[in-house]
């Protein structure tokens, strides 16, 4: 999601969030607030939800999406892992010498919410794209604690301004309908961070969720959703949850 795509040095790589502002008319301005190897945790931790919240104006829309360094185990502390868990459970570790309350993965993206409801705007929890499910030869669905965890913190806060888009299963269909041999190639250093064109994949496979939501966002989207269901993105997921829970 996040401009010039992170990760190890190589051929170029690029975030999604990049692309996304050409789905959108000029009346609406696209700021990608994204930052490299952060997940949920280290972006609270640094204050990086409340410097966007500090240029959020009523009537913004705010899309939040981590998951691929929330994972890992908090013995030997990164910094960046979340602690284990669904709800509101709590872990203590000490990072950088210094003692922290970790929470879960949902409570992050809940607090998160809460901060920009305030200021008036509209959330988008989204679940985070997968690695690359082809790299084997064979492209392979993914399975990920997150894609329900975003879900389900969506549906906890219950706003009608929370809105959950299931970006994993969207960039899945649209991989496995692209095949291997394009994937791989588009992959550039690791099976991680995305080169341009994937990129620009993974922001269509957002925009069709919008598309096939019923989101006030969606319906501002200049691509009509025949473009992209009869294009390599696939036909809308029947239980796309781009709505109000």
């Amino acid at each position: 999601m996040a401009k010039g795509g992170g990760g190890a040095s190589g051929q170029p790589t690029e975030g999604w969030g990049e692309y996304l502002k050409y789905s959108f008319g000029s009346d609406y301005v696209v700021h990608n607030a994204a930052i490299g190897g952060r997940s949920a945790r280290s972006f609270t931790r640094e204050g990086r939800f409340d410097a966007v919240a500090e240029v959020v104006q009523p009537g913004d829309w705010v899309v939040i999406e981590f998951g691929h360094n929330d994972g890992g185990s908090l013995s030997i502390d990164n910094g960046r892992t979340d602690c284990p868990g669904a709800e509101d459970e709590t872990c203590q570790t000490t990072y950088n010498g210094v003692a922290e309350t970790v929470l879960t993965y949902p409570a992050y993206y809940k607090n998160a919410a809460k901060l920009f409801l305030e200021k008036g705007a509209k959330v988008i929890l989204d679940s985070p794209t997968p690695n690359n499910i082809c790299e084997t030869g064979t492209c392979v669905n993914d399975v990920s604690r997150f894609d329900y965890y975003a879900w389900h913190a969506a549906a906890e806060l219950a706003s009608p301004d929370i809105y959950h888009v299931p970006h994993k299963e969207y960039a899945v269909q649209v991989m496995q309908n692209l095949g291997p041999d394009t994937v791989n190639a588009n992959y550039p250093n690791d099976h991680t961070h995305t080169g341009p064109y994937m990129a620009n994949v993974m922001a269509g496979a957002f925009v069709l969720g919008l598309k096939c939501g019923t989101t006030a966002l969606g319906k501002a989207v200049i691509n009509s959703t025949e473009s992209l269901t009869t294009s390599y993105y696939g036909p809308c997921i029947p239980h796309n949850s781009s709505i109000p829970i």
